[in-house]
């Protein structure tokens, strides 16, 4: 049978799709909303950055601790839980990602009772350990819930409903935690409440178990791993020597650092007096055009990729990023704030596009390849930081000067490093080859 790969890399065999079209439709539905569920408590990480920066007075790169414990956790315990689900089969590690992820909501609660900042970091860090393995978990089943010939088709779909979770998220956090303010008291007068996030994660924890117990008792397809062709390597290949994929590595990482030290800062950002002046509570709620412009991106960047090369997208997307950020950087009131909410619609399409020209022709070191590009995801827990330092240091503005970098790095990438250390590539000129993880 084909083979489809998981984030981490591994193969699993595909499924054969069953006689009756409809027989998997409701597996496939609740897997489905498990895309959108990661996709909301990630997104949720933008809503607890201002708010425990307000509750506990943080500098902002004692605030992004928030994202770096997170997204460390993507680095810490992707390969143990490949590991893992290989030993306990995919469908119990669908389980054991929900009720980890559980746990870790479940810690918000004593953490906002004694009012420790470290204990929430550390739920934060059990909660994305879940996620981790729920997605090492989850994006094979997707593939093999009908038709072989259209898992691609159900991996998109997936991946936008994972964008869909990214841009409720703001709205939901705006009601229930942004609204939330102390007015006196342990927490001081108009300093935010970290008892607030108490309830909401406790919803998203109950959420979890439930759909832990579902996942437990559903009749999903037994999943098995091939072995890789490890005779076809080239005798003392290394996947290092392939520079278009260590180049792919970096922007990766940059990328996803960009995104995400971006949405962490927008609240405060959009907040300022000289950009929008609004309270805290309003400006989490046009969050959603930020993570919404990346889900409508992606509608828009999946029809494009048919006919336009995909390093031709992404450079242009890179461009128009660093346009919207210099924009940020020069101008004020609500120009600059629109620049920085529009950064979203030209994130879009990068990452599936980015790991697509890095796994190019690597042949049977492709998982290899695949498993580098995804650790790079930890991009999400260093790039934050330096932008947090930024902040502390020259102001909130002109920390964007941090992600500007990156994607000025990503379009160099595109122009050039995507091609780096290759043969003239036939797929960098077909616009019909480049192939969308869901990642």
């Amino acid at each position: 049978m084909p083979a489809t790969m998981n984030d981490t890399g591994n193969t699993v065999s595909r499924g054969v799709a069953p006689q009756n079209k409809t027989a998997y439709l409701f597996p496939l539905l609740v897997m489905t909303s498990l895309f959108f569920i990661w996709g909301f408590i990630t997104a949720l990480n933008d809503i607890l950055i201002p708010h425990l920066k307000s509750a506990f007075s943080l500098s902002y790169v004692q605030a992004m601790l928030i994202q770096f414990a997170f997204f460390g956790a993507y680095f810490l315990v992707s390969i143990p839980a490949g590991a893992m689900i290989k030993r306990l089969g995919y469908q119990n590690g669908v389980s054991v990602g929900l009720l980890v992820a559980a746990a870790g909501c479940m810690l918000f609660y004593p953490a906002a009772e004694v009012r420790v900042y470290g204990l929430f970091l550390a739920g934060l860090f059990v909660l994305a350990s879940g996620i981790t393995i729920l997605q090492v978990s989850a994006n094979p089943y997707v593939a093999v819930l009908g038709s072989p010939e259209t898992s691609s088709s159900r991996l998109n779909f997936s991946q936008a409903i994972n964008s869909v979770g990214h841009t409720v998220a703001p709205l939901f956090g705006a009601l229930l935690i942004m609204g939330a303010v102390h007015s006196g008291g342990e927490s001081g007068e108009g300093m935010a409440d970290p008892r607030a996030v108490q309830v909401p994660y406790l919803i998203i924890a109950g959420f979890l178990i439930v759909a832990a117990i579902v996942f437990k008792l559903l009749k999903l397809p037994a999943i098995e791993g091939e072995a890789e062709p490890a005779n076809l390597a080239r005798p003392g290949a290394s996947i290092w020597a392939h520079k278009h994929l260590v180049l792919g590595a970096v922007a990766i990482f940059l990328y996803v650092g960009a995104e995400v030290a971006i949405g962490s800062v927008l609240i405060n950002y959009i907040a300022l007096p000289e950009v929008a002046g609004f309270s805290e509570q309003t400006a989490a709620q046009y969050l959603t055009f930020y993570w919404g412009g990346a889900m409508v991106g992606r509608f828009i960047g999946s029809a494009i990729l048919q006919f336009v090369a995909p390093t031709r997208v992404l450079a242009f997307n890179a461009a128009a990023c660093i346009a919207l950020l210099v924009v940020v950087l020069t101008g004020s009131g609500h120009v600059a704030m629109w620049a920085a909410l529009g950064v979203g619609l030209f994130n879009s399409i990068m990452f599936p596009t980015i790991f697509s020209l890095g796994i190019r022709k690597l042949g049977p070191m492709t998982s290899q390849g695949s498993g580098i590009l995804c650790l790079a995801i930890v991009g999400g827990a260093v790039v934050p930081m330096a932008q947090g330092l930024v902040a502390d240091l020259s102001g909130l503005t002109m920390s964007f000067l941090v992600p500007l970098v990156c994607y000025v790095f990503i379009g160099w990438y595109a122009l050039k490093g995507a091609n780096a250390g290759m043969l003239q590539s036939t797929m960098a000129d077909s616009p019909n080859e480049a192939t969308q993880p869901a990642g």
